[in-house]
């Protein structure tokens, strides 16, 4: 089971979502209050599991509708996704990935563990 670890940072507070190896597989914005943050969380539960995929690497993708995982390439050449809420806010963002097929296992991986996860607070 994975888990949100929510945590300061110079900026303001955020949080990650890490699967149950521990491995971080979605983190958020940085954000300016607790409360704000646990809504992020809140979302992502709420918005991952039902989230489409609209895979923008492939020339003439088809556009979905929110909320949804956007499969995108990053200036480094890497995969990466975001997820995007029913009102096109993105509430999390994945890591750079080599191949596509490890890009999508990150997006499989957060729709498996957003909605049972607990919330820790270090």
């Amino acid at each position: 089971m994975g888990k949100f670890i929510i945590k300061n940072t110079n900026t303001g507070i955020k949080f990650d979502l890490k699967a149950g190896n521990g491995e971080v597989i979605a983190t958020s914005e940085v954000y300016t209050t607790e409360a704000a943050c646990r809504n992020g969380i809140d979302s992502v539960v709420r918005n991952a599991p039902i989230a489409s995929i609209e895979d923008q690497t492939v020339e003439g993708y088809e556009v979905c509708k929110h909320p949804k995982f956007e499969v995108y390439l990053d200036k480094a050449g890497e995969y990466r996704f975001r997820l995007k809420a029913t009102n096109g806010q993105i509430i999390a963002v994945g890591e750079g990935y080599k191949a596509k097929a490890s890009c999508f296992n990150g997006i499989d991986s957060v729709k498996r563990n957003a909605s049972d996860s607990p919330i820790v607070r270090i």
